[in-house]
């Protein structure tokens, strides 16, 4: 009977033991842009742990926190949705499952002293990270100044050389995002920024994406994680808890408040009421699925990857929609 009793008590402390070892926090990619650096208000104002949700987030140079997650090391990550769809052409399927943000400014084409718009560029130098977000922020540029990638000479550089690469004279422009962009305008005297996501809203949507997966098993966790997040957003959009946000996010990125407040304007952080309409099926960039099928296309057409990906398969608009 005793050696019954104790054989039932070992299992049932390997039961708890396993039990534990499921029960791993959710990890979570973020890097430096203020549409994800404002995860840091739940972090630092202990909201997850109000809502009863373990998360632990892990900070990242941007290409890195794709490459954790693809290398299954993330449950999610914070990205464009046109890189949602790389990172999953390459096996690492994704689900975006919220959209923090649309850039509204942060990312541009920076000209050279001298160069006061698109159509100076005839003929010219344009240093871009290529098959990369502002490559297809500089094309749609172009086509609104009717010209095309044909009138330019790419120069594949990599966006955090971009302000170097300006100051060198070896490029008439770069296309870059904050805060590279802002350092091409401060390194350079007498350059201009003369286009940007700004004139193009929805062009790039920064998002979080996780494992299918993950959803599946933590469905109810994630949920808790969106319903965080909006408390995130009304804590920064609040007036009277405005600038304590701002000096949490500038914190996190080693910046004064003052200066980072100039990275804010080029970010519009989506309430739900404002995010929820580009959940909706449409063309065009109103709706992140027009958007990520525009950014599809680009993608295949840059040789980014070979085949069409099925974006409807990547969205899944229904936390956001329960929060309503």
């Amino acid at each position: 009977m005793k050696m019954k009793k104790r054989m039932l008590g070992s299992l049932f402390a390997g039961l708890l033991m396993a039990g534990s070892a499921l029960a791993e926090p959710l990890k979570i990619g973020y890097s430096d842009w203020p549409g994800w650096v404002a995860w840091e208000i739940a972090i630092e104002k202990k909201m997850f742990e109000k809502e009863g949700v373990d998360v632990q987030f892990e900070w990242f140079d941007y290409v890195a926190s794709m490459d954790a997650f693809a290398a299954g090391q993330l449950d999610g990550v914070t990205m464009t949705n046109g890189d949602a769809l790389v990172t999953g052409s390459t096996g690492a399927r994704n689900v975006m499952i919220l959209i923090n943000d649309y850039s509204d400014g942060n990312d541009m084409i920076v000209g050279a002293p001298g160069i006061e718009s698109l159509k100076d560029l005839k003929g010219k130098k344009i240093g871009v990270e290529i098959g990369f977000v502002d490559h297809l922020l500089l094309l749609n540029g172009l086509e609104k100044a009717g010209m095309t990638e044909s009138d330019v000479e790419l120069v594949n550089v990599p966006t955090n050389e971009t302000p170097q690469v300006l100051a060198s004279g070896q490029v008439d422009a770069v296309g870059a995002w904050q805060p590279s962009s802002g350092q091409a305008l401060s390194m350079v005297p007498g350059s201009k920024r003369i286009y940007s996501s700004a004139d193009e809203p929805g062009l790039i949507y920064d998002v979080l994406a996780v494992s299918p997966t993950s959803l599946a098993a933590n469905r109810d966790e994630w949920q808790k994680v969106v319903k965080v997040w909006y408390q995130a957003v009304d804590f920064l959009k609040d007036p009277e808890t405005r600038e304590e946000a701002i000096s949490i996010m500038a914190a996190r990125v080693g910046l004064e408040p003052e200066e980072y407040k100039g990275f804010m304007d080029g970010t519009k952080i989506l309430t739900l009421e404002e995010a929820l309409p580009f959940m909706k099926k449409a063309e065009g960039f109103k709706s992140l699925y027009g958007s990520s099928e525009i950014a599809d296309q680009f993608n295949v057409d840059n040789q980014v990857y070979a085949d069409k990906q099925p974006v409807d398969s990547y969205i899944d608009p229904s936390l956001m929609e329960a929060m309503k």
